[in-house]
């Protein structure tokens, strides 16, 4: 059965570098650029020209690295803005000039102080302006979710007839609900003559939640482009997230008709890329990317995973990056997890047995809330000694030249020390920790949160670290956050 090709517009380095605290150097925008051409993206939002020199240069220099994708630069409908992004894009096999102007009656009075006339009249010289620089312009219609129908499509048309190859309608506030948006996308095939004549791309944001539905809505209802961004990270509450999408259409194959040319095993690294460059965390229930889309603690389930993994997972991890399902221990975890968890280890149990020590694992579990591999040894009266190490002490000296930390850690009755010097008191509590086990793992996520607040408040330390593809988790708490850092690490290494 043939489908139709959804394009997929990355936005991850225009709107999602928006966001505070995720600003990227030039360096770091090309590394995200050429994962993001790996990950099988159409279009690359590089970035907004004329809103910075850093920006402008991280365009040119994106267009010079990466070969297939088109690269595509914001503009608003000014002369000069327009200009600077054809200048920017003179080096792009294919370069698109993405500009615009407000749609809806709140942003023409409310912002522009103008009427819709002069904004027609607007939007139609910025897109001709435009296209005798480029051949491909892109022209959004902001706050297209808020529009009035009939003079959102007077728009489009005329932008259309004036040369846009690619027309975006934006739910810039994320307000709409996924039948009304799609609603919209279906009038403007309905009552556009020229349509045919472009590609019509939805824009969505996540203000309310809907940002993923109201793109499939769109989606299903004519547009054939979604721009998205990598971890669904953007301005507010956040963009339409690209793995999230991806995924719909490739589960809904059969009744959708729709694909992308996203590599999808490439999701999850792509994804641990841009938190770490950006340093925004992943919530852990992110749909597809999060620490638990593929986590399972409650004894129903784990007992349906362990049976047949489709049970409760319509998605396998391995296709989208993902080592492999967890089956976490907790006070909810059932017999089946238990006894797959104690097998693992090497320790197979009787039922009559394995109905003994649960009771035992069930009083633990209460105790400790998580229960890990070097926990169930203790239960079963094995000796833990020699096999995990334990944190003894850290001390930190900082200065303006840098952090020199001292770790002892305990293992095997033995205290081993380990120094070294860091760029601040956590890089060298990890580098020390470190010099005493070995380069075993590679650091992919350092998250640190209060637990109630206040400057004397224990601080908890959540660590991702990864060796040969497998992913392992570690946690410590303390008032000193450097403290916690090495607890968390070992807990990490631990469990590697």
């Amino acid at each position: 059965m043939s489908t139709d090709k959804i394009y997929v517009f990355d936005t991850t380095l225009r709107d999602g570098e928006q966001v505070p605290g995720c600003q990227l150097n030039t360096i770091e925008k090309i590394e995200v650029a050429l994962a993001l051409e790996e990950l099988g993206v159409d279009i690359i939002e590089a970035g907004f020209p004329i809103s910075s020199p850093g920006d402008f240069k991280s365009v040119v220099e994106i267009c010079k690295a990466v070969t297939r994708p088109t690269i595509c630069a914001l503009t608003r409908s000014r002369r000069e803005d327009i200009e600077c992004a054809a200048q920017a894009l003179q080096y792009a096999n294919v370069g698109r000039i993405h500009t615009g102007i407000g749609s809806s009656d709140i942003h023409i009075i409310n912002k522009l102080r103008t009427t819709r006339e002069q904004v027609l009249e607007q939007a139609a010289w910025a897109t001709k302006f435009a296209r005798n620089l480029v051949g491909d312009v892109e022209f959004f219609c902001e706050d297209a979710g808020r529009a009035d129908l009939s003079f959102l499509a007077k728009m489009v048309e005329t932008v259309i007839a004036n040369g846009a190859t690619v027309v975006n309608i934006p739910d810039t506030t994320g307000y709409c609900l996924p039948d009304e948006y799609g609603k919209r996308i279906k009038y403007l095939f309905d009552n556009v003559p020229n349509i045919d004549k472009a590609i019509i791309s939805v824009h969505c944001h996540n203000d309310l939640g809907m940002a993923t539905a109201n793109t499939v809505a769109g989606l299903k209802n004519g547009a054939r482009q979604m721009e998205v961004t990598v971890n669904g990270i953007g301005e507010r509450a956040g963009n339409t997230s690209l793995e999230e999408v991806a995924m719909v259409l490739k589960s809904h194959s059969a009744t959708l008709n729709l694909h992308t040319d996203i590599n999808i095993k490439k999701i999850y690294p792509t994804s641990r890329l841009i938190t770490r460059l950006m340093r925004m965390p992943v919530q852990p229930n992110k749909a597809i990317v999060g620490r638990n889309a593929f986590a399972h603690s409650s004894g129903i389930h784990q007992d349906g995973m362990l049976k047949n993994r489709e049970n409760y997972e319509i998605i396998n991890p391995h296709d989208v990056g993902i080592p492999e399902s967890l089956i976490v221990l907790t006070a909810r975890s059932g017999r089946a997890a238990l006894n797959y968890r104690l097998e693992k280890i090497g320790l197979k149990l009787s039922k009559e047995e394995l109905n003994e020590v649960y009771i035992k694992f069930l009083e633990l579990a209460d105790q400790r809330k998580e229960i890990y591999d070097e926990d169930l040894l203790e239960m079963m009266g094995l000796s833990n000694e020699g096999k995990f190490y334990e944190v003894e002490s850290v001390k930190v000296e900082c200065g303006d030249g840098g952090s020199h930390a001292i770790v002892k850690l305990k293992k095997n009755g033995e205290i081993k020390i380990g120094e070294s010097k860091g760029n601040g008191p956590v890089d060298a509590t990890i580098k020390a920790v470190k010099s005493i086990v070995g380069q075993l793992c590679h650091l992919e996520e350092f998250l640190v949160q209060a637990v109630t607040g206040g400057s004397d408040d224990l601080g908890k330390v959540h660590i991702q670290v990864s060796n040969k593809g497998a992913f392992y988790y570690g946690f410590g708490a303390d008032t000193d956050i450097v403290i916690a850092t090495a607890k968390a690490y070992v807990d990490a290494i631990n469990k590697l």
